[in-house]
């Protein structure tokens, strides 16, 4: 990995004018970073795997499984009750069914919406998901605990080996019907009258259920196409040919590609809240393994290998400069790319380069034309060139031209006399070149290229040669060649909610032990969820509190001056317990001992009161939401503390009228009526 350092200045000016904002200049910046930027999770995995393994180690106990994802493009395919073999692909499906009915492309969509997608295989972004990976047991195991929990076994059994996969359906048994025709159960023709319903707008009455035994469901054959198979060498071009484009080829490589057995039908378990499984198809960490690892011993991807600058299914260069190769660079590459031509091909370039004109000759035939022209000329030419081009009259492009200045005239023209000058000359050569065979024109490439200079080189770099329209690492991905090593990216799921911060205080440990381009940058999914919902449940929360606040403050003076009232009303009680030698201090007890059995009695009723309340509030609750583990509780604690908080408050608001009670003048006190 490349070490990347960006030094940001920030320019301070004057706000006196317009000034220019680096904008082209950043987002070139970024896009050279991006490489610096991404993850090592080739160093996490070992480091995780590591740290799992070890009982000592707090991700021990903390996570529950992990998932590693590749860029990897499973090619399954299956016969349908038509006969026709079809890719088992819901996404592409869908892209077909929206270009013919629709007239929409959808592909592009597709793709920008996959982007970044955190799950395996061939994952879908609209629509959901057919093929995915189950997630693995930390232990080895091939299923993870967590799935036998949420999902049962309706017919045989989970998947055991890598050819084998279980179908997965919902709580009714069923599956959507573009699910169904994905997996070749239904027919084209009803796929097409569906479709054709939808875009009409009509409603389609159907009556009739359809249903499959568990056994034909089992009786299903899917097979996997390793990606690398799906392409042969041509000998007569020197590249290599898809053969999925033809139906013929495309049977002939299902007929010889490895069978997926399904060994069971799992449907999410009653009691599970929630069901992680979003494919309908789910298959086994070994199937992804035991095709990366076929895949590495077939010739295409050995011969692309070892040939990283070539697109050896095309035969063309890739194109992998961006503006930063030198000329030496190009001097290189260029010479190379003529090594490797054909004859046919070295007859080509030779006509090319010989239809490309020296820029000095090119300078002096437009220094010849412009020293004898007037402006008035150079509009007259314009105006016929731009009169066999755009259709606007021809009053509206004199004005056009008569507004522009001398400068913008010259140089206009200048452009377009270049061009012209360039397709003369090119004109010129194919006629001097048209009694030349194509060996001679081979011939005399092969005897001019050594005197090329390394600038004519680098010209005929940028306008001569034919790149791949791929990359090199597009071209490895599309052959099916990963690194097991190197995962795409990594599902970390947690034991309990609880553990999810010890996984996040594991990854924060790695990054302290790691150079910063090394450093994970991850997306904790379920902490932006609970972080939006805590903050409005603490809003909520805040507004309560100060209802209760406000509330308690009223209660609190009403009690005083309840109380108050009854100390005014039983004055002459109070001086009859001073006279029989009753002390301020007992009389001030008195009155406190009321309060504070008032507050003990309103606290035990209000927490017998929450108690009886919670029991209809959780049948609403459960039957709103349908969460059963979602319940309105009091604990015993809490509702001992309200008691408490209850007590206490009562016992303060009385302080001051029993203080006022035991003030009180015995003798006055026994005058009162």
């Amino acid at each position: 990995m490349k070490k990347f350092e960006e030094v940001i200045t920030e320019i301070v000016h004057e706000k006196d004018s317009v000034y220019k904002k680096k904008a082209l200049y950043d987002m070139i910046n970024a896009m050279n970073s991006i490489e610096e930027s991404e993850n090592d999770l080739k160093s996490f995995k070992k480091y995780l795997e590591k740290e799992i393994r070890d009982e000592k180690s707090p991700l021990f106990n903390a996570v529950n499984g992990v998932q590693y994802s590749y860029n990897l493009d499973l090619q399954i395919y299956t016969e349908n009750v038509d006969g026709n073999i079809i890719r088992s692909d819901m996404e592409q499906i869908i892209i077909d069914l929206m270009m013919k009915y629709v007239g929409v492309d959808m592909s592009s969509m597709s793709s920008l919406s996959s982007m970044g997608s955190m799950t395996g295989g061939s994952s879908m972004s609209m629509g959901g998901t057919l093929w995915q990976e189950l997630l693995p047991g930390n232990d080895g195991a091939l299923v993870n605990d967590l799935l036998h929990e949420q999902y049962d076994v309706i017919y045989g059994s989970w998947p055991n080996d890598y050819d084998e996969v279980v179908l997965v359906v919902d709580s009714n048994n069923e599956l959507d019907d573009i699910v169904l025709y994905s997996l070749g159960l239904i027919t084209e023709e009803e796929m097409e009258k569906l479709a054709q319903a939808a875009v009409d707008g009509n409603t389609i009455l159907e009556n009739e259920e359809r249903k499959w035994s568990f056994e034909e469901i089992c009786d299903m054959e899917f097979k996997t196409i390793l990606n690398a198979h799906c392409y042969r060498y041509d000998e007569a071009t020197g590249t290599y040919i898809d053969l999925r484009e033809n139906e013929t080829s495309l049977r002939y490589l299902y007929d010889n590609a490895m069978s997926l057995k399904v060994t069971g039908i799992i449907r999410p378990n009653e009691d599970a809240e929630t069901a992680m499984l979003s494919g309908k198809i789910c298959y086994t960490k070994d199937l992804t393994k035991y095709v990366v690892e076929q895949s590495k011993d077939i010739d295409i991807i050995k011969e692309q290998l070892a040939n990283p600058n070539v697109d050896v299914i095309t035969g063309l260069p890739f194109n992998s400069s961006t503006g930063s190769l030198t000329d030496t660079e190009k001097e290189e590459i260029f010479r190379n790319y003529l090594s490797e031509l054909s004859v046919k091909e070295k007859a080509a370039v030779f006509v090319k380069i010989a239809c490309i004109p020296e820029d000095e000759f090119v300078s002096q035939q437009l220094e010849a034309t412009l020293g004898s022209m007037t402006r008035e000329d150079m509009e007259n030419m314009m105006l016929q060139g731009f009169s066999g081009q755009v259709n606007i009259s021809e009053e509206e492009i004199r004005a056009y031209l008569s507004a522009m200045s001398d400068e913008e005239i010259k140089s206009y023209f200048s452009q377009m006399i270049v061009e012209q000058i360039k397709a003369q000359y090119a004109a010129q050569v194919m006629k001097q070149l048209a009694g030349m065979g194509v060996e001679e024109m081979a011939a005399a490439l092969d005897m001019a290229s050594p005197n090329y200079t390394k600038e004519q080189c680098a010209k005929y770099y940028d306008e001569v040669m034919i790149f791949s329209e791929s990359t090199y690492e597009e071209n490895l991905l599309e052959m099916g060649y990963v690194d097991l090593e190197s995962p795409y990216s990594i599902n970390i799921y947690a034991s309990s909610f609880e553990n999810k911060d010890l996984i996040v205080e594991a990854i924060d440990d790695y990054n302290k032990d790691v150079e910063e381009l090394k450093q994970i940058k991850y997306t904790d999914y379920l902490g932006i969820m609970m972080s939006s919902i805590t903050t409005i449940i603490n809003a909520i929360t805040y507004v309560l509190i100060a209802f209760v606040a406000i509330s308690l403050v009223v209660s609190s003076i009403m009690i005083g001056v309840i109380t108050l009232i009854s100390v005014q009303e039983r004055t002459k009680e109070i001086g009859i317990l001073r006279a029989i030698g009753a002390s301020k201090k007992n009389v001030s007890s008195m009155f406190n001992a009321e309060t504070m059995i008032v507050g003990f009695a309103s606290g035990v009723l209000g927490v017998v009161v929450t108690y009886l309340l919670c029991i209809p509030i959780n049948i609403i609750l459960h039957t709103l939401t349908g969460i059963n583990n979602l319940s309105a509780v009091l604990p015993v604690p809490a509702a001992i503390i309200l008691v408490a908080i209850s007590v206490g408050l009562t016992l303060i608001s009385g302080i001051i009228p029993s203080r006022s009670a035991a003030k009180k003048d015995p003798v006055v006190a026994l005058r009162t009526e």
